[in-house]
């Protein structure tokens, strides 16, 4: 009898720590570690883009180095907005604007600090990815890019070359409400209404702060200009006179003979690329964009 609890004892505690151990997983199979999504795919593939950019990078821009990579890759929108408890979502398979900017930084900033592994690789999308680098919840992600600009100059990861001369002519008064006056539209807000007010509070403190700016219209300028201050691999944000809203799309700037392009995710033709029309005609389409702000990689 002894022995038969014995056995029981065993064969219940197995069971117990079989339930909490990780089980295998396939490549493309998504994997829950701690705060963390990915899939087995996707942390090959951080280490082998960081190891490779070692010996292959020379000296080409980091930002363009790394956002040629994924040249191709499907656009795919709220790729974050998986599960419902905040987590560090890392899919470098499909990509919007966003998040495509944010994965070029992570792999730029950890190829600059010769830190290589995909814990570091983490540590740093998260820093870019929420307010002081800190995951609490929905609340804490910089949902703005007026937020993701401010916070990640805070940090000192990017910094925001507007001046008040040539080409930035332009002056941006911020007023944003969108989430707060629109939370059906979120999932996380929707489910969790007590997060509205914390976006509120946020978006109450930004309105009214004020950025220089490129007007839409001076993006025609040639490289021989004033504009020539935008540099291959500057990140830059176009800006909207949408009610309630900062911006409306993210991009990688590059030039190519003398005139302004961008590299992004482009939700018109479905896939990252290099736009062969310029930056100027691709804004002239666009009737509520007004201008751009730009931000640069800290070296």
């Amino acid at each position: 009898m002894k022995q038969l609890l014995i056995c029981l004892f065993l064969v219940t505690l197995t069971i117990s720590c079989g339930a909490q151990a990780p089980k295998a997983q396939a490549e493309n199979t998504a994997v829950v570690d701690f705060e963390r999504e990915y899939t087995k795919e996707d942390s090959v593939l951080v280490v082998k883009l960081l190891k490779d950019a070692k010996t292959q990078r020379g000296k080409e821009n980091r930002m363009m180095y790394f956002g040629k990579k994924f040249l191709g890759l499907p656009y795919v929108g709220h790729t974050l907005e998986l599960g419902d408890k905040e987590h560090l979502i890392v899919n470098l398979r499909e990509l919007d604007c966003t998040t495509f900017v944010e994965t070029v930084l992570a792999l730029s900033i950890c190829d600059k600090n010769d830190t290589r592994t995909f814990d570091d690789y983490c540590n740093t999308l998260l820093k870019i990815r929420y307010r002081g680098g800190e995951m609490k919840d929905y609340t804490s992600r910089l949902h703005y890019f007026t937020w993701w600009g401010d916070d990640n100059v805070k940090m000192g990861l990017v910094k925001d070359i507007g001046m008040e001369d040539a080409p930035f002519l332009g002056r941006q008064t911020i007023h944003i409400n969108y989430m707060s006056q629109h939370p059906q539209l979120y999932k996380q807000l929707k489910n969790h209404p007590e997060f509205v007010p914390v976006i509120k509070k946020y978006e109450d403190e930004t309105n009214g702060k004020q950025y220089p700016y490129i007007l839409k219209r001076d993006l025609n300028w040639h490289a021989s200009t004033p504009l020539a201050m935008v540099r291959d691999g500057d990140i830059v944000a176009m800006l909207t006179d949408k009610d309630g809203l900062d911006t409306r799309h993210i991009a990688i700037a590059f030039w190519q003979n003398g005139k302004l392009h961008l590299m992004h995710a482009s939700s018109l033709y479905k896939k990252v690329l290099m736009s062969p029309e310029t930056f100027y005609e691709y804004e002239a389409k666009q009737p509520k964009h007004t201008g751009i702000r730009v931000w640069r990689m800290v070296e």
